[in-house]
């Protein structure tokens, strides 16, 4: 009976730990949604945004125009940014996103660079101090959906140290969100900003549906490319001072673009990894219900056994 109350009360445990994970699953649902809802809701101001700047990249031959943020310069020292979690329970999504940074720090230093860390969020800040590795600011707390002040508050670090010259360029290390189940991590140039890289491109929305009671991704490609502003629009100041007081606004998207992109790939990863949890949790009551079932017939039998051979002792 001892084997009866051990199994019965793992089953028990078993069946409240899905609960829980189903519960984290949903939530983290939601707030993809929420996610989803946050990218379409900033996709106007970077539709306009970039409409702008392509209009003065028109006016103007940037090569004539002495703009800092891209301001080319020999490469001495790097800041990586790297783009992380606050929380675990989301699969490999920080240890790969980590792992991508730690890499790139390993190819700057064999350039003969040198670098220092930007680091976005709780589980990078803990590896990345447990390793004594140079780090020039850290931010953990954050929303998990991210906002647009805590992407202007990062950039305008990030603005800091390379308008100083402290770093002579800047990385972007975060996950792109490519479905539920698969995101990848990616490096991408930030700063100095290459004079081409303003031009539009052809981007993609992801919006989270349901298929047959099951959460699934579509994506949909949206042509991003700017109208061309008015021949005759007349500037009231310099063209390039406007270009100057807006890249940094394009800086700021951009960040908050890669945070929305890391959000979505980790809330898709805790999905994935609860909804797994939950159906492992299922197969494990189903084996332990099964053991229970044998183990609670056998004791019935031996019971039938042992009043049986009770009865013939007593008739014997």
């Amino acid at each position: 009976m001892a084997n009866l109350k051990s199994v019965r009360d793992r089953i028990k445990s078993v069946k409240n730990t899905r609960k829980i994970t189903e519960a984290m699953r949903l939530v983290a649902a939601a707030k993809v949604r929420r996610a989803q809802e946050q990218v379409l809701n900033t996709r106007p101001f970077a539709d306009r945004l970039a409409q702008v700047l392509s209009g003065l990249q028109g006016r103007l031959k940037f090569e004539d125009v002495d703009l800092p943020l891209m301001n080319q310069r020999e490469v001495k020292k790097v800041a990586l940014v790297v783009i992380s979690g606050d929380r675990g329970l989301c699969g490999a999504y920080n240890t790969n996103v980590i792992r991508r940074g730690e890499d790139r720090a390993k190819e700057l230093k064999a350039q003969g660079l040198d670098f220092t860390y930007v680091l976005i969020g709780r589980k990078a800040n803990q590896y990345f101090k447990r390793r004594d590795q140079p780090i020039e600011a850290s931010y953990t707390g954050l929303e998990q959906v991210p906002t647009a002040e805590e992407a202007s508050m990062i950039s305008d670090e990030i603005l800091s140290l390379f308008l100083s010259e402290e770093v002579d360029r800047v990385e972007l290390i975060y996950t792109k969100f490519v479905s539920l189940v698969a995101s990848r991590p990616v490096v991408q140039t930030l700063l100095p900003l290459d004079r081409q890289g303003l031009e539009a491109k052809d981007d993609e929305i992801f919006r989270l549906t349901t298929r047959g009671g099951n959460f699934a991704v579509e994506r949909e490609s949206v042509d991003s490319a700017p109208e061309e502003l008015p021949g005759e629009m007349i500037f009231e100041q310099d063209p390039a001072q406007i270009l100057n007081a807006l890249l940094p606004l394009y800086l700021t998207n951009q960040m908050l673009r890669s945070m929305q992109e890391s959000a979505a790939s980790e809330l898709a990863a805790r999905m994935t990894a609860m909804n797994n949890a939950s159906d492992n949790a299922n197969e494990l009551v189903g084996k332990l219900t099964l053991e229970y079932n044998k183990a609670r017939q056998a004791a019935i039998t031996q019971e039938l056994l042992e009043v049986v051979g009770g009865a013939e002792a007593l008739a014997g």
